[in-house]
């Protein structure tokens, strides 16, 4: 009994002293030096909670307020709810017609822990993930970076089974916690590797060590269930061990100077427009020093109150969990299609911040090579169907864009499911047929140069991407 009580002091204390708990590189860590002639490929994940705007077209609000665009594969015409993405048009992709087969009649309160893992984690019983698309690029470029990724969401923390707030899954499916607080983000990234950094890390290792050894003498003890538990709490000590051995290699490393002016580190949601616009800069900064190649930005968790609520005061409007519920109100599609234009324009932002930034160790601009991503796993109220995605960049990785593609079959008009408003919907049966979204992970493992045979089950890649 004491000592757990001792192990678990402990691993308060690795984190207390300087441990960061993203995940590094999990294959066998090979300590090799960075080379920093190659091009860095990156890539980038936003999570937006609460699915988009789909009236359906006899509501006069559809000819302007209905997310998806209208048109062809080149020809589209964008929305009010998309039309800030019009001076990048040439560099984003918009889909539709993709989802995961798993989660297609969970309530959309609780998928948004499967959107980048692709994983059955269904609506209600037991609980299993898997590792999230963002990790597996991680174990590839993490050799590369001080930080093998940075995963952050406005509320932080790992919240709860279904009620995930971050995007980034380990290995063994468990839930990797995300950084809200733009002061500590930037201090993980540029200020922590002070003079006293490197006996941080030897009494860190020393701490690791010693519960290693007290906890595999335990195992003999225990129960089978009991060794279980041990086991995936050994797991957990293992990432926080390759993480010490990355740390170790990039201590004598100078840490980046980078330009701070528009940077408001102090900022909450409650300052919602200061708060966003310092996130996408803190992403921005973390590629541009080559800090990391990897990112997540989960904007909020699904069904529920939190720091997230918050956002859509940046656009004078009331809480934004609420919005989807208020459709029907006066001004409802429009008050949702203001909410989600503001978010797609703060990626729009950022995706011509890095278009203008020429690539500092290699050809064309920083967007040229990152994959970017702007999506939801919800559609129209909760539905999980239809996930309404954008990406963005990667020219140089072989990512062709300024386009809408359409996949699947009889949902060509994006109007299945449209003007759902009540829970009846999304238990409604769908006929249109959609393709796996983790066929376009794969395409994208693929461009970025990891030989994956197979993402969340599906062995099949998107041939038009």
């Amino acid at each position: 009994m004491n000592t757990n009580t001792i192990s678990l002091n402990r691993r308060s204390f690795l984190y207390g002293a300087g441990v960061a708990l993203a995940l590094p590189r999990l294959e066998t860590f090979a300590a090799k030096t960075p080379n920093q002639q190659d091009t860095p490929k990156r890539f980038v994940s936003v999570y937006h909670p609460d699915g988009v705007g789909l009236p359906l077209k006899a509501d006069p609000a559809w000819k302007d307020w209905s997310w998806f665009p209208r048109g062809g594969e080149h020809d589209f015409e964008l929305t009010k709810v998309l039309d800030v993405l019009e001076p990048v048009r040439s560099e984003i992709t918009i889909y539709s017609g993709l989802s995961h087969p798993a989660v297609r009649q969970v309530h959309g309160h609780s998928n948004a822990d499967q959107y980048l893992t692709g994983a059955a984690t269904g609506g209600h019983g037991p609980y299993k993930n898997s590792i999230s698309l963002d990790q597996v690029i991680a174990a590839h470029t993490g050799e590369f970076t001080r930080h093998a990724s940075l995963v952050m969401s406005t509320n932080g923390g790992i919240g709860g089974p279904r009620g995930a707030q971050t995007q980034s899954f380990n290995r063994e499916g468990r839930p990797i916690p995300a950084r809200n607080k733009p002061k500590q983000i930037f201090d993980m990234l540029f200020v922590t590797s002070g003079k006293d950094a490197r006996a941080k890390l030897a009494r860190s290792k020393s701490a690791l060590d010693f519960l290693i050894g007290n906890t595999r003498s335990l195992g003999r003890e225990l129960s089978k269930i009991d060794q279980q538990t041990l086991q995936q709490y050994l797991d957990a000590v293992r990432d926080t061990e390759v993480k010490l051995a990355n740390a170790q290699k990039w201590i004598d490393a100078p840490v980046p100077d980078v330009d701070t002016t528009n940077l408001k580190l102090d900022a909450d949601p409650k300052e919602a427009r200061f708060y966003f616009e310092t996130m996408y800069e803190l992403i921005y900064l973390s590629f541009l020093s080559d800090s990391t190649r990897v990112a997540t930005f989960q904007l909020g968790r699904e069904n529920g109150e939190g720091p997230h609520d918050l956002l859509s005061k940046a656009v004078g409007l009331g809480n934004a969990h609420a919005l989807t519920h208020a459709v029907k109100k006066p001004d409802g599609w429009k008050n949702l299609g203001t909410y989600n234009r503001y978010q797609v324009g703060e990626f729009g932002r950022f995706l011509q911040k890095l278009k203008e930034t020429p690539e500092p160790t290699g050809q064309g601009n920083m967007l040229d090579n990152t994959f970017a991503m702007h999506g939801s796993a919800s559609s129209s109220f909760h539905l999980s169907r239809n996930y309404p995605i954008i990406s963005a960049g990667g020219k140089n990785l072989g990512f062709k864009n300024g386009r809408f593609l359409k996949f699947g079959k009889g949902n060509e008009d994006n109007q299945a499911g449209a003007g759902i408003v009540t829970d009846v919907g999304w238990r409604g049966k769908i006929e249109a047929e959609e393709l796996p979204l983790s066929s376009l992970y794969l395409t994208v493992l693929h461009k970025l140069g990891v030989d994956a045979q197979s993402f969340g089950g599906i062995t099949e890649t998107l041939t038009k991407v």
